[in-house]
């Protein structure tokens, strides 16, 4: 069967998740995914993540990701003089190309949108930064809390009066999914006039949709009302008597009968919007919950047909049969160890999900690549003692 990107090749210059995200799409459903290693980018990925203790320790840590898996790899100093041909060539075979450096910082290199367009127009050309590529902000640097900070969302996130940081990448995943979805967008577009186009991709700006539903239950966006802390029966987290927790959102009439039945406090149910009863029902549910274990709850309300699911590990989560069946949960070998992933987020009915390739080391496929683009074998030995592949500069 067919995959549904077969055909597209993607240039992948990217260094983190929300960059990241469009080729991991990409990837998984077909597309040629080449991820352009910048050596100096790799040394700074292991002065912040540590060195390798041994080649299967660097294997296994490149192909834990989930996001770079389906890719092939060349390291290149896009800086380097004798870089330009292969740079050329590679830009030359491809329908889309995806950067999260700084703004400005792909120009400077000689590899701006209004360069390479130049060149090949019907190139789409995807640039996803912290604030994006205009307005006051843009070119600073930051990453997935301060994004949400600006977007107005840290402030609410935790559903507390004193915001914190998350515990889980928002911001990235979100500004990943959006330019995946522009991406897509700017293909079809392409189809239609001929040419490509420049994708502008701001983490802060991919996370304001999350105010969408506070924005519209507010007559103004100041209005909306100051988050307390206090709860409300939309939703509760319950810690049982084994110490697991559970996790319900019984907010529409018909459920919060049910759960206030199935838990044996029937009353409540007409009191869904008392404010003032809600401490004292809060109190007693928080009581009720800790007098029998999770697995207990979890029977009697999914009898009784109320929104309830366990707060699961990670590693709960991906065991999980549902996570299984979905096909959400991925092991891939990696020697004779594996690395456990997540699937692809959505499904096609007409596409059945090749195997996926885990991440290899550096520049694995470099020499595949480059013969493809039509580098001999000496061409490629001239490449390397120039050092075009090291980022160190040949002595004259």
């Amino acid at each position: 069967m067919t995959a549904p990107l077969s055909g597209l090749r993607v240039l992948d210059f990217t260094r983190y998740l929300p960059g990241a995200y469009t080729g991991w799409v990409a990837g998984d459903m077909g597309a040629d995914v080449i991820r352009v290693e910048n050596p100096r980018e790799l040394a700074k990925h292991a002065q912040m993540f540590g060195h390798a203790d041994d080649e299967q320790d660097a294997r296994l840590r490149r192909a834990r990701p989930s996001y770079w898996r389906n890719r092939r790899s060349i390291v290149l100093d896009p800086g380097h003089p004798d870089a330009r041909p292969v740079l050329d060539a590679l830009v030359a075979s491809a329908d889309i190309l995806v950067e999260d450096y700084r703004p400005g910082t792909m120009a400077a290199m000689g590899l701006g949108y209004a360069t390479l367009s130049a060149n090949n127009p019907r190139l789409i050309y995807c640039s996803v930064s912290f604030t994006g590529q205009t307005g006051p902000l843009a070119g600073r640097a930051g990453h997935d809390p301060a994004a949400l900070a600006l977007a107005g969302v840290l402030s609410r996130l935790n559903g507390l009066a004193e915001p914190s940081l998350p515990g889980v990448q928002v911001a990235d995943v979100l500004a990943g999914s959006h330019a995946a979805i522009a991406v897509l967008v700017a293909l079809q577009q392409r189809e239609r006039s001929g040419v490509g186009s420049h994708v502008d991709v701001a983490m802060s700006d991919a996370a304001m949709p999350l105010l969408a539903v506070a924005l519209g239950r507010a007559q103004t966006p100041e209005t909306i009302p100051p988050l307390t802390g206090r709860w409300h029966p939309k939703g509760g987290v319950w810690q049982c008597a084994d110490g697991a927790w559970l996790c319900t959102t019984d907010m529409e009439p018909r459920y919060w009968q049910r759960f206030c039945a199935a838990v044996g406090r029937p009353d409540y149910a007409g009191r869904q919007h008392d404010l003032e009863a809600h401490p004292a029902i809060h109190a007693d549910l928080v009581a009720l919950f800790r007098t029998r274990t999770r697995a207990e709850w979890l029977d009697l309300l999914e009898q009784a047909d109320t929104q309830v699911m366990p707060v699961l590990t990670p590693a709960e989560a991906l065991a999980h049969p549902h996570a299984r069946a979905r096909g959400m949960s991925v092991a891939l070998p990696v020697g004779d160890d594996r690395v456990e992933q997540v699937g692809t987020p959505f499904h096609l009915s007409t596409f059945l999900q090749q195997q996926h390739r885990a991440a290899g080391l550096p520049g694995a496929e470099r020499d595949a690549i480059l013969d493809e683009l039509g580098f001999d074998a000496e061409a490629i030995t001239t490449l390397e003692a120039a050092g075009v592949f090291s980022g160190q500069r040949a002595k004259p």
